[in-house]
C-alpha cells in the first residue's frame, strides 16, 4: 500500500517518552540512512556524515550532559515558566534503540562549492534537509526520532571522537514507538501553540498577507 508524503509529514513528531527500546532491523536502519544520504546539497558536496552511536557508556555520559544543560536553562526561567518547563521531558536518550548524531564538514567539496559563494550557511542548511529526510523517513518505518538539542558542541566532539572543524548538528533518538502523539508536546504541556500557516504567507513583500 503507497505511503501518502503528506500523511507522514504531519505524523510526524519529535519524540520524547514513547521509546520502545525494541531492536531495529538493519535493513531498516539502511533504509533511513539512504534516504537522508539522498538528500540535495549545495553544490552536490553532501556534507553530512552520520555516526550511530549504540554503545552504553557513551549515551549515559551525553545523558548525564544534557540533564546538566537542563538545569542551566531551567535556572533562566521565571516561576510561571519553570512550572511548564517541569512537565516536558526533554530526550530519549537512554530509552531510544540507538542514536544517530549528524555532522556539517564545511570543507567537504572545497576550495569552491559550487553555489555556497555567496551563503556561507548553504552546507549546514543542505545537513538539516538530510537531517528532514531521515525524520520523515523513519515516521514511514514506524520509527520515532527526537531531536536533542540540550548539549555544548565541543563536549559531544570530545565525546565522539569528530574531528576539529566538523560540527556536530543533532543528536537523534531513534527507535520503535508505542504511539505518536496526535499533539506535540511542546503543545500539549502549553509552552507554545502552533500558529496558522496563513500566519506565515506573504506575497510579494513582507507583512502583505496572501491573496
Amino acid at each position: 500500500m503507497p505511503i501518502d508524503l503528506y500523511d507522514v509529514i504531519h505524523r510526524r513528531r519529535d519524540v520524547r517518552g514513547q521509546f520502545t527500546g525494541a531492536p531495529i532491523p538493519d535493513q531498516t536502519l539502511d533504509r533511513v540512512l539512504a534516504a537522508a544520504h539522498a538528500a540535495p546539497s549545495v553544490g552536490l558536496s553532501q556534507p553530512w556524515d552520520f555516526i550511530v552511536v549504540r554503545d552504553r557508556a557513551i549515551r549515559e555520559a551525553f545523558h548525564r550532559h544534557v540533564h546538566h544543560e537542563r538545569d542551566v536553562f531551567a535556572a533562566t526561567l521565571d516561576v510561571e515558566a519553570t512550572a511548564r518547563f517541569d512537565r516536558i521531558k526533554i530526550d530519549g536518550v537512554l530509552e531510544s534503540t540507538l542514536s544517530v548524531v549528524v555532522t556539517y564538514d564545511p570543507q567537504r567539496g572545497s576550495p569552491a562549492v559550487l553555489g555556497r559563494h555567496a551563503i556561507a550557511d548553504a552546507g549546514l542548511y543542505s545537513v538539516c534537509l538530510a537531517i528532514g529526510n531521515l525524520w520523515l523517513a523513519a515516521t514511514a518505518e514506524g520509527l520515532g526520532v527526537g531531536w536533542v538539542s540540550f548539549y555544548r558542541e565541543p563536549f559531544l566532539q570530545e565525546l565522539l571522537g569528530i574531528p576539529a572543524g566538523i560540527r556536530p548538528v543533532a543528536w537523534l533518538c531513534l527507535g520503535p514507538v508505542t504511539h505518536l502523539e496526535q499533539v506535540p508536546d511542546l503543545e500539549r504541556h502549553g509552552w507554545r501553540q502552533r500558529r496558522p500557516v496563513a500566519t506565515a504567507i506573504h506575497t510579494d513583500r513582507w507583512g502583505v498577507p496572501p491573496r
